[in-house]
């Protein structure tokens, strides 16, 4: 047996130490498997069902590998899960001196420099108020991690960070005591440092300009793995957002304002802001024409946005140059400068002709929108990210395969020959949950589908008593679910109302609540006990037609032989699917409903393929069976059966 395994098992040190601990075989077998591949420098894929206890299988063999390790999570409530809480108990009962280390993005930090300048600018007396609390805090904090604060507004956290932008760098009169440079040096110092997947990409992005922040690592694990092929494009390709751009503009007028002999910049920055409005306005007349937020291949917009890119070319090339006559008299304007240069090769890509194998879009946002360009085909760049870091990968998430193929996953990453697991559940699912297909309902693109999926819903809603996850595909779809679920008489939780982690918090605290909620709800939630016991999903998670990457990546695949169905939209439905009825039975002790509304489950041929890859849930006929199912459930809570 391997000595994780070991550490993992009946007579092992954590069942020893840790109160709740219980051996696992599946876990046992992970972490195995996660030894093996460190030990090795291999290449493993490995799918590990919920209730694995996947975190512990990977974090185990890799305090034990003796190597400078590198875990990714999904999401940074993860990462501080696992430093914070999981971390300690496993160096404590493995009696492990590994060194471990937190580190995030730069803009989880807090900047003293740009707060500082911050508190000399007049915003108001609420504004003011909340710097000062960040001010006194500050003071007290170890590292300046801001998520110990919550919350905050959008424009107090932009302005109390730092960007890879605007970030002066050894130049700052704050360096000595930088935030980020201090969980830099952490990290460079571990042996296990718990990153996220964007801090993953970033590194890798400064690796290839040399300037990485992990040097070292021999190994990196990557949770949530089925992230990655989406990822992507943000970091393998390039974003130039009309935030950004407005922001650039009121940093050099600052420093105009600021220092009063800047007349050569003070004259070139009115064409400046001229062009970045122009830009502004043209992405807001035509995103009005259609009704909100929308993405299009820039070779299909209107003239009057194309031309905005050259404009914008043109109006920085004066600012450029005389930003390069005054750069040497601070680190603000070398900085300024840098920017510039950017921004000129970001914008320069979409005033000219396409470069071959690359896709370029745009997309609206709440205020103005951003342009993008990426690779059609991610693969190179995961080739080059892979060569970077030369050591052992594992790669874990609860959805990586189609059935037992991983090809969907393995072919996005062109990984060669990995190692590939798949461990099922241990949860009892047959014991545990039931699933439910209304049955008569329209066509997802039916105008009134909606209508009857609420209808289909109701009585559902009610003989549960709430307790349920209502995960929609679109935002279309949430907005109408939420006007006609309004009358339940039951707490309705709607996505946006408040932040994710106050819903969710809301929720666990009602336990007789409905939430209704898109995108992120679908994944990385994890409410266990009676508060949830029916996740209900509106229909199919395919992705919408008309997306710029996407329907590239669908003529790529047809143009090279291939079905894009196959190849691309069903796994990718099938693996959101997943991740969202995955929500509902989190424990050994849940029970609960999973209710498909989408008939082509029934009508398509492709139904049976979708049933067959979700967990064994008996199927119920009809309502009535779903009003016992949900009785038992009722019964079994009150009578304590179900461990809160």
């Amino acid at each position: 047996m391997s000595a994780a395994a070991a550490a993992l098992g009946a007579d092992g040190p954590l069942a020893r130490s840790l109160p709740g601990f219980a051996p696992r075989p599946v876990q046992q077998h992970m972490a195995a498997a996660v030894e093996a591949a460190l030990e090795a420098d291999r290449r493993l894929v490995i799918e590990a069902g919920t209730g694995t206890g996947k975190t512990f299988a990977y974090l185990v063999p890799a305090l034990l590998s003796g190597r400078r390790v590198l875990v990714a999570t999904g999401t940074k409530n993860l990462q501080d899960q696992l430093f914070h809480r999981d971390l300690p108990g496993l160096r404590a009962a493995l009696r492990c001196a590994a060194r471990v280390a937190l580190l995030k993005g730069r803009g989880n930090y807090l900047c003293h420099y740009r707060l500082t300048a911050a508190r000399q600018e007049p915003r108001g007396r609420q504004f003011a108020r909340q710097l000062a609390a960040i001010d006194a805090w500050s003071r007290r904090s170890a590292d300046g991690d801001l998520d110990a604060l919550g919350s905050l507004p959008p424009a107090v956290t932009a302005a109390v960070t730092s960007t890879a932008d605007n970030c002066l760098g050894g130049q700052c009169p704050e360096f000595d005591r930088c935030c980020v440079v201090r969980a830099r040096r952490a990290a460079q110092a571990a042996d296990l440092v718990v990153a996220n997947h964007h801090l993953l990409f970033s590194d890798f992005r400064l690796r290839e300009e040399g300037f990485g922040m992990l040097p070292g690592i021999q190994a990196v694990v990557v949770d949530e793995a089925h992230q990655l092929p989406e990822l992507a494009p943000q970091f393998f390709g390039e974003r130039l957002s009309t935030r950004m751009l407005a922001e650039y503009v009121a940093d050099l007028r600052a420093q105009c304002d600021a220092r009063g002999d800047m007349a050569a910049l003070e004259q070139t920055l009115a064409g400046l802001a001229d062009a970045v409005a122009a830009l502004e306005q043209a992405i807001s007349l035509w995103a009005g024409e259609r009704a909100g937020e929308a993405r299009e291949r820039w070779e299909r917009l209107p003239e009057t946005l194309t031309l905005a890119a050259p404009a914008l070319v043109e109006a920085l090339t004066p600012v450029s140059t005389a930003l390069e006559g005054v750069a040497e008299r601070s680190p603000e304007l070398q900085a300024l400068a840098a920017r510039a240069a950017l921004f000129t090769a970001r914008i320069s890509r979409f005033a000219g002709a396409a470069t071959p194998g690359w896709v370029r879009w745009i997309e609206t946002l709440a205020r103005g929108g951003a342009l993008y360009a990426a690779p059609v085909d991610a693969r190179e760049g995961f080739a080059r990210m892979f060569e970077s870091y030369r050591g052992a990968w594992v790669f874990t998430s609860a959805t990586l395969a189609v059935g037992d193929d991983f090809h969907h996953f393995t072919g996005a990453l062109g990984l060669q020959a990995p190692s590939c697991v798949r461990l099922d559940s241990p949860f009892d699912f047959r014991r545990q949950a039931r699933l439910w297909l209304p049955q008569a309902l329209p066509e997802p693109n039916d105008a009134g589908y909606f209508d009857a999926v609420a209808e289909a819903l109701r009585p559902v809603l009610a003989a549960s008593r709430g307790g349920a996850f209502v995960l929609c595909t679109s935002h279309r779809g949430l907005r109408h679910l939420a006007r006609r679920l309004d009358d339940l008489g039951l707490p309705l939780l709607v996505q946006g109302d408040s932040g994710k982690t106050e819903l969710l918090a809301q929720f666990a605290r009602a336990g007789n609540a409905v939430l209704i909620a898109t995108a992120s709800f679908w994944e990385g939630v994890d409410v266990r006990g009676p508060a949830l016991r029916v996740v209900a999903i509106d229909r199919l998670p395919f992705a919408a037609p008309g997306d710029p990457l996407l329907d590239a990546r669908l003529t790529a695949i047809r143009e090279a032989g291939g079905n894009p169905f196959n190849d691309q939209q069903f796994p990718q439905m099938l693996t959101a699917l997943r991740q969202g009825v995955g929500r509902l039975i989190r424990d050994a002790g849940d029970r609960g409903l999973v209710v498909l509304c989408d008939p082509r489950l029934s009508s398509r041929g492709y139904g049976a393929r979708i049933l067959a890859a979700l967990p064994p849930m008996p199927r119920l006929p009809d309502l009535d069976a779903v009003r016992a199912w949900l009785a038992e459930i009722t019964e079994s809570r009150q009578s304590g059966v179900r461990a809160a």
